[in-house]
């Protein structure tokens, strides 16, 4: 059941305009949450500025680099191009939500151990693309996990360790993409 969001109290906007804020009601990381902000928001700038949960990162606001890639009802979401209204009433999930207390999640102990993070910037993207992989497609073969990940951009890895890491995860296991050309660049669709 979706419900109308609330309008309440005036804010600020761009250019010192009065508007009012709406309050939303979703699950975030598991735990029910009202959030209250300006109508036009994204639900990466919910996420980063209303929420304080900075782990999605703010890349390109275009859809092109998949660095903002959330977890809405399950499946990944570019959260630059999903309106923070949008989400209301959905269960989001963010790299913050992903581990277990300090428990890390398998996919987060893989990444760490074989190197899959490099400068950081794509990981949380990647951990939560892999996971909703993994949520759907327990044992994926490497051309069902390089089309998951093929949305998000990686400037750091070529790709080779990130594809072990999850490889490692699902029983590939930790060589998985040794296979693939060393610097072989972003995965392609359709196995290209």
């Amino acid at each position: 059941m979706t419900r109308a969001p609330r309008l309440g109290t005036l804010c600020r906007a761009g250019g010192g305009l009065l508007t009012r804020k709406t309050t939303i009601t979703l699950r975030v990381n598991g735990d029910e949450t009202d959030v209250a902000f300006a109508p036009h928001k994204t639900l990466l700038e919910v996420l980063r500025e209303d929420l304080a949960l900075t782990g999605t990162k703010h890349g390109c606001e275009l859809g092109e680099c998949g660095a903002c890639a959330v977890l809405v009802d399950g499946k990944p979401i570019l959260s630059c191009l999903l309106l923070g209204l949008e989400a209301d009433g959905a269960d989001v999930r963010t790299i913050e939500g992903l581990a277990d207390g300090p428990t890390l999640h398998p996919l987060q102990a893989a990444f760490a151990d074989l190197g899959a993070a490099q400068c950081g910037y794509c990981t949380p993207a990647m951990l939560l693309t892999a996971k909703a992989l993994l949520d759907h497609t327990p044992s994926p073969t490497m051309d069902e996990i390089r089309r998951a990940l093929s949305g998000v951009l990686c400037r750091c890895t070529g790709y080779i360790a990130i594809l072990n890491a999850v490889g490692t995860v699902c029983g590939l296991g930790p060589d998985a993409a040794a296979d693939l050309p060393v610097g072989g660049g972003r995965p392609q669709e359709d196995g290209q």
